[in-house]
């Protein structure tokens, strides 16, 4: 590795060397472990009779048997440490629920494994699948980006793509395709095995025809998340994240972006290109204007929504946007793994003139979710508020309902707190890897109508679930309460974890009451990577966002406010309808151009709402 690249990189070991530090879980400590996993599966796991059904999996009784096979056990006659994990991932992952992981002790946690360079997908002008090098790391010369991969260790790549897609299970086959393309080169070692094999052979299309490359697998530290998530707060509280693609968005800023890395630790609004505007938050945003057949238009980026304070997140999107052109808007939430509950429904309201309905959510009704709401049901710090699920988790015994009733995480308040910002057309990109607060958001697009949906897949990941950590769900019950039995929470071994979905999420709108859950959301419209999207910088893929913008209606709706005077700046309105501190003021007919309203006397908030063909289409609201 050359020195541009980012210190954990160059100073990664390989493979053999790593993995002879693992291996030091005693046999009571595998025992304690199943015994964790089994009261998160069977006692907090929202999905489960979902995932039974759906799947026809038993992880339950998958445990049950595990436990019952160490029992007959000894530290001399236990079996391989590898094998244990493999048993127990296998577990998890056979409910195809990337929010349900079992998560590797020391040594794995933090690290990941790496080959120096990625793979994408793309299609030729005949619709045959092609597998191309991307991007590589900063030294590694053994693969030019463009080449074009056939076989992997004597595999056809698509294949190879599909089989480790089957051992790293997504919610549909859109997700599991891209899991197992992603895990060809990169493995987040906390949530993932190590690969079996030491190196890959990868055969591909050289000048002289077919060549082949020996690869070695390296090992490094990953960068660190952004959130506590086992501590006891909001964010911790509202995460709704994949931790395999939140682990990997970090990897790959480490692996290709090493400039992105150091551009955040500088703190200050940095371009990532000379086209960018700058951002405070370069690993979260890129945006962009971009030059399309059909126009120019702005390009908006959302790598995660992982950050712990939504408000910001929210102000810095809608700086962002304000400073883009304004006759449409392309949100691009490719590879985004979800993160803050709050930030991704936070963003709905800047795009729409209706009110936004976040999403509600469902506890599981089992004894051990009612003792948590219990404990939680008033929270004078205002760490986590659990009493909106209390009494019907409370009277589910008599009732004999499944699931609590369905509350919002996120603040309805905070959901409508700015209102509409962004008057232009607007089109939201996805992929099979969104996932958890990314498919809130994307379902949250469709619910409310904001605009199309362009798929470069045929659905998004299908995460829905608020997920906590088992860290997260020992905090809660750590202090004992008068009467209360002990916790059946107990500290895990060497740095492992667990996560579950504690509370699944509910569709609103037309699809009020479908869970988000393995059904996910599919686009409007649909776009195939082409060779030119992977290495032009996705210039067909935005040359079809911009069609689909040209398409439809320019609006805007300026409004500013000086005592009791409100100029307005209107184009494609036919109507205004104008509220002074949620009162009606008045309402006036108006053509493109300027127009002055008096109102009768000032306040605090003046709120305008902009109508086509009597359609709400446009709203703003302005402090007085």
């Amino acid at each position: 590795m050359t020195a541009t690249a980012h210190p954990n990189v160059a100073n990664s070991v390989g493979l053999a060397e790593f993995l002879a530090t693992a291996g030091t879980l005693t046999l009571a400590q595998r025992k304690l472990i199943v015994d964790q996993a089994l009261i998160l599966l069977e006692q907090n796991y929202a999905h489960l009779p979902l995932k039974v059904a759906m799947h026809a999996v038993n992880p339950v009784q998958r445990l049950r048997v595990l436990r019952a096979r160490l029992e007959r056990q000894t530290d001399a006659t236990a079996e391989p440490e590898w094998q244990f994990h493999r048993e127990l991932s296998s577990t998890f992952h056979s409910v195809r629920d990337l929010h349900t992981n079992y998560l590797l002790p020391a040594p794995f946690a933090g690290k990941i494994a790496f080959l120096p360079f990625q793979l994408e997908r793309c299609f030729a002008e005949d619709g045959t699948e092609q597998y191309l090098v991307a991007r590589t790391v900063a030294g590694f010369d053994g693969l030019a980006a463009g080449t074009e991969v056939t076989h992997w260790n004597g595999m056809p790549i698509t294949r190879a793509v599909a089989l480790n897609g089957a051992i790293f299970a997504g919610s549909n086959t859109a997700a599991n395709l891209a899991r197992g393309l992603e895990s060809l080169t990169l493995r987040p070692l906390v949530i993932q095995l190590p690969p079996d094999e030491d190196w890959v052979v990868v055969t591909y299309r050289g000048a002289a025809g077919s060549e082949e490359i020996r690869v070695d697998w390296q090992v490094t530290d990953n960068l660190p998340p952004m959130t506590d998530v086992d501590s006891l707060s909001p964010a911790a509280a509202a995460q709704g994240v994949d931790l395999d693609s939140d682990e990997k968005a970090r990897a790959k800023k480490l692996l290709h972006a090493p400039k992105v890395v150091q551009a955040e630790a500088s703190g200050g609004a940095v371009a990532m290109a000379e086209q960018d505007v700058p951002t405070t938050m370069p690993g979260v945003f890129r945006a962009r204007p971009v030059i399309t057949p059909s126009g120019t238009f702005g390009h908006l980026r959302i790598f995660t929504f992982s950050v712990d304070d939504p408000e910001a997140f929210l102000a810095e999107f809608v700086r962002l946007a304000a400073l883009l052109p304004q006759n449409g808007l392309i949100v691009d939430v490719r590879d985004n793994g979800g993160g803050h509950i709050f930030a991704s429904e936070f963003l709905l309201q800047t795009m729409t003139p209706r009110r936004i309905a976040p999403e509600p959510v469902q506890f599981l009704s089992t004894p051990l979710n009612l003792r948590i709401c219990r404990r939680h049901a008033e929270d004078p710090t205002g760490q986590i508020d659990l009493g909106p699920w209390f009494p019907s988790l409370d009277s589910s015994t008599e009732t004999g309902q499944a699931f609590s009733c369905a509350h919002t995480i996120t603040p309805v308040d905070g959901a409508n707190a700015v209102g509409q910002t962004y008057h232009g057309p607007v089109v939201l990109i996805t992929d099979a890897r969104c996932y958890s607060a990314t498919d809130i958001f994307a379902a949250g697009w469709a619910d409310h109508e904001l605009g199309p949906i362009l798929g470069v897949d045929d659905n998004t990941g299908a995460g829905g679930a608020n997920v906590w950590t088992h860290g997260l769900l020992m905090t809660l019950l750590k202090i004992p309460a008068p009467g209360d039995a002990e916790s059946p929470y107990k500290t895990l071994p060497g740095k492992a974890n667990m996560r579950v979905s504690i509370r699944r999420t509910l569709r609103v709108g037309k699809l009020s009451g479908t869970p988000v859950e393995d059904l996910g959301v599919r686009p409007t419209h649909q776009h195939k990577v082409t060779r030119a999207d992977l290495l032009q910088g996705n210039v067909d893929l935005l040359a079809r966002a911009g069609e689909l913008l040209a398409a439809q209606p320019v609006r805007r709706l300026g409004v500013a406010v000086d005592g009791t005077t409100v100029s307005l700046d209107t184009v494609n309105l036919d109507r205004v309808d104008v509220y002074l501190d949620g009162r009606p003021a008045t309402s006036l007919d108006v053509t493109d151009g300027a127009h002055i309203v008096t109102l009768a006397a000032a306040g605090n908030e003046v709120r305008v709402e902009g109508f086509a063909d009597g359609q709400l289409v446009a709203a703003r609201k302005v402090a007085s």
